[in-house]
């Protein structure tokens, strides 16, 4: 990725929903997720950009050279502006790394119908370990925070693959486990016979069941903790709590509805835990 396209990314981070959501943060720590959130969306838009395979992973490893030399005392490059957040917070080097690994997992193929370990660790990855970063500028205790950034990550991912598997499915894609599509009967369907099947309720159901365990253990771990800690992935929770309401009452039989954020929902949390 190039310095030009880096600052795209930046200036794209800067005015999405995430950001905005960031904005209720004392000025450090919304600094910090902002840049947490730059390089994911740069490493992101590597994945799923123009390009060849080889092209990406090129880019990519740019990332993995600057985060190295990152903790490592040289020039930061494209994560220069990881260079305070890193001094105030303490992220761990592994945490980015994970991050540029899941988004190598969907360039070195499109993932169809993933084992169940398979699927967990990208969810890692590419949600977890995100979380793992960003709990740290939210001040969470150390256990707390990893147990947090686990499940909250896995809802936010598990949400947002069936939410998205129509848009998933046309660019080759299909996260949904494969052993819930055998269990259903779909075999060797490709991701777009898999999304035009009627008959995905077996499928999603007890993939949403899996989300509202996660949800219902960050919930509980952000319970324990004082509110100035939890401000920020309480509200991210709650949007993506009522996105889970929608996919269960909508169901996943073809054809299927878009559902988007809800923006009472959203606006509620806000109000709820937006304010001191």
């Amino acid at each position: 990725m190039s310095l030009a396209s880096h600052e795209a990314a930046r200036e794209t981070a800067r005015n999405s929903s995430f950001y905005r959501a960031m904005a209720i943060l004392p000025r450090a720590q919304r600094d910090a997720m902002f840049e947490i959130y730059s390089f994911c969306r740069a490493v992101d838009d590597i994945a799923d950009g123009e390009g060849t395979r080889e092209e990406k992973t090129a880019a990519l490893d740019v990332w993995r050279r600057d985060i190295a030399a990152l903790y490592d005392g040289g020039h930061a490059g494209l994560a220069q502006g990881l260079i305070t957040p890193l001094r105030e917070f303490s992220f761990r080097r592994e945490d980015f790394l994970a991050v540029i690994d899941g988004m190598q997992m969907d360039v070195d193929e499109n993932i169809v119908a993933p084992d169940a370990e398979k699927l967990d660790l990208y969810c890692d990855r590419v949600a977890s370990a995100v979380g793992r970063l960003s709990v740290r500028v939210f001040g969470l205790p150390e256990q707390e925070g990893i147990d947090l950034a686990h499940h909250l990550g896995r809802a936010l991912q598990l949400t947002n693959i069936l939410r998205d598997i129509d848009e998933d499915a046309g660019i080759g894609r299909l996260y949904l486990p494969r052993d819930l599509l055998i269990g259903a009967g779909i075999l060797d369907a490709t991701p777009e016979q898999a999304a035009a099947r009627d008959d995905l309720d077996p499928v999603g159901r007890p993939l949403l069941a899996q989300a509202r365990a996660h949800f219902d253990k960050a919930e509980a771990i952000m319970a324990g903790r004082p509110r100035a800690e939890i401000r920020a992935p309480k509200i991210m929770y709650l949007a993506y709590r009522a996105i889970w309401r929608r996919l269960e009452r909508r169901g996943f039989k073809a054809p299927r509805e878009k559902i988007a954020t809800p923006k009472l929902a959203l606006l509620g949390a806000f109000l709820r835990y937006g304010l001191y």
